[in-house]
């Protein structure tokens, strides 16, 4: 029986293998969620490098929030990484929910990004 780190592997390779068939050249926003804070970067693939970065860790997120691990931490870095693409000139993506579950935290997280004003 394969162990819990190798069936999450295997559930963000099939999701991520979908995403590329229709990103049709958009970056990808993907998600990380940790049990104490919540991650987010928009990667541009062809180029394989990371246009912005968000996450609980940032310091001006940090001490404005209670908690990395809630649903409104994990809006305020949907709105940060929203507010960043968009300065380093993105406005569409495509959302990696890696093996997580679009649910709680990582809805959260792309509601705050829509907010933001990334299109996806």
């Amino acid at each position: 029986m394969a162990s819990r780190k190798e069936a999450l592997g295997r559930r963000a390779a099939r999701v991520r293998r979908q995403l590329k068939k229709v990103a049709n050249g958009r970056p990808r926003l993907s998600v990380h969620r940790s049990s104490k804070n919540i991650y987010a970067q928009v990667i541009d693939d062809a180029a394989g490098r990371t246009l912005a970065a968000a996450s609980t860790l940032d310091t001006g997120l940090r001490t404005s929030l209670k908690t990395g691990a809630d649903k409104d931490a994990a809006a305020a870095v949907g709105k940060l990484i929203a507010e960043r693409a968009v300065k380093a000139g993105v406005n569409e993506v495509v959302f990696d929910r890696g093996a997580f579950i679009f649910h709680g935290r990582i809805k959260a997280l792309a509601d705050g990004a829509r907010e933001g004003g990334l299109s996806f």
